[in-house]
């Protein structure tokens, strides 16, 4: 069946599961793994924070010059992969990606604490480090350049937004028969489906 209530149906079962999670002993509810791939099909696949979700996508922030944002600009398609393992539930989130609007990223920017800040300067994300104390230097450099202002946001830094084509919701059951439903995104609409566990 196809129909585009499915797409909302599905934002809003991730919602709840979301403040469920929140709500539970999970550590990090928020971190969910972040899978890209490069030009030539080599997938890698990191922790990051999710920092929001409407139904235009899901959110995370970067250095796009990290290995990641390297990766999306070459291949902007991604996976999300959500477990909060005190509910027994997984959710599975695939997409192309879209950076977010300037004036979301620095919305979040500064939110972030002043010594996160420093750090987003002064590292260069994914590349070599030869010298952890000429890092903790130059993060100690910009503190003193900063100490009377705002810190500005690099134009390295902002948002990516995962725009779902699929999104599967794995639900853990007795004996590994576990429920699988999926949403997903055809050229008609969205449909569910389910899936064998």
């Amino acid at each position: 069946m196809v129909q585009d209530s499915f797409y909302k149906i599905a934002l809003k079962r991730f919602e709840e599961l979301f403040m469920r999670a929140n709500d539970s002993t999970n550590r990090e509810p928020a971190a969910v793994t972040l899978a890209t791939a490069d030009s030539d099909g080599r997938p890698s696949a990191r922790i990051v924070l999710l920092r929001g979700f409407d139904e235009r996508g899901f959110v995370f922030f970067t250095n796009s010059n990290s290995r990641k944002g390297q990766e999306l600009t070459v291949n902007p398609q991604a996976a999300l992969c959500f477990y909060w393992d005190s509910l027994g539930e997984q959710v599975r989130v695939e997409g192309s990606t879209e950076t977010v609007d300037a004036s979301e990223s620095d919305n979040y920017w500064f939110q972030r604490p002043r010594e996160s800040r420093l750090g987003a300067w002064a590292s260069q994300q994914s590349e070599r480090l030869k010298d952890r104390a000429a890092f903790e230097s130059e993060i100690a450099s910009l503190a003193t350049k900063y100490a009377d202002q705002e810190i500005p946001r690099p134009p390295h830094w902002h948002g990516y937004r995962v725009v779902p084509r699929r999104i599967e919701f794995w639900q853990e059951g007795a004996h590994r028969l576990h429920t699988r439903t999926v949403f997903q995104n055809t050229a008609l609409g969205w449909e569910k489906f389910f899936l064998y566990p």
